[in-house]
């Protein structure tokens, strides 16, 4: 699959088949995630993969989302902060966020490459998380990923992707801007 093709595809996916992916497909994509870059080659994610069914369904119930339950397994996106924000102090909050999100991306497309299916989930109790995943109290939960294969609609239609126009988010030199500045003509 081309690059193009896996950013225009990626989806949130909110209904799993029966059918148990490949542990080993949802270890690259993991992997994927480590070619992100991290500030100062600081590399502050650790990452979980559950496939225990009672942890995911309690992942489900922390975050108020049935259909979590449905999926073999979740990746959980955590960050160790201590060493970035050492580094960098106030700012390395940002960094941290920043590279989350770059390495979450990462993983996304992998998913997509390999024909599975994920949702974003950032809305959950942390407390509750860290309680069934055993995560200590410094490190945080960015986000996890039930992960499986995408159920196939009968009788309905699937959601289509929302696309926004370009020119409702570009700007030039400014904020508001909409208009390049005119191309000078150098003749020779």
């Amino acid at each position: 699959m081309e690059l193009d093709e896996a950013i225009k595809k990626r989806k949130s996916t909110r209904s799993f088949s029966d059918k148990k992916p490949d542990w080993r497909d949802i270890i690259e994509c993991i992997d994927a995630a480590r070619y992100a870059p991290m500030a100062g080659d600081i590399y502050s994610l650790k990452i979980i993969l559950v496939d225990e069914k009672e942890k995911i369904k309690k992942l489900a119930d922390a975050s108020q989302q049935d259909f979590i339950a449905e999926a073999h397994y979740v990746v959980v996106f955590c960050s160790n902060p201590s060493m970035t924000l050492n580094a960098y102090g106030e700012r390395g909050e940002m960094y941290l966020k920043q590279q989350a999100g770059a390495a979450i991306q990462n993983f996304l497309l992998k998913i997509e490459e390999k024909g599975l299916a994920t949702c974003w989930i950032g809305y959950f109790v942390d407390r509750i998380v860290k309680e069934i995943l055993k995560i200590p109290e410094d490190i945080e939960v960015e986000a996890f990923f039930p992960v499986g294969y995408e159920s196939k609609v009968i009788g309905g239609k699937k959601q289509k992707k929302r696309k926004i126009d370009i020119d409702n988010i570009l700007y030039f030199n400014k904020y508001k801007n909409k208009k390049m500045n005119p191309q000078k003509t150098i003749y020779t």
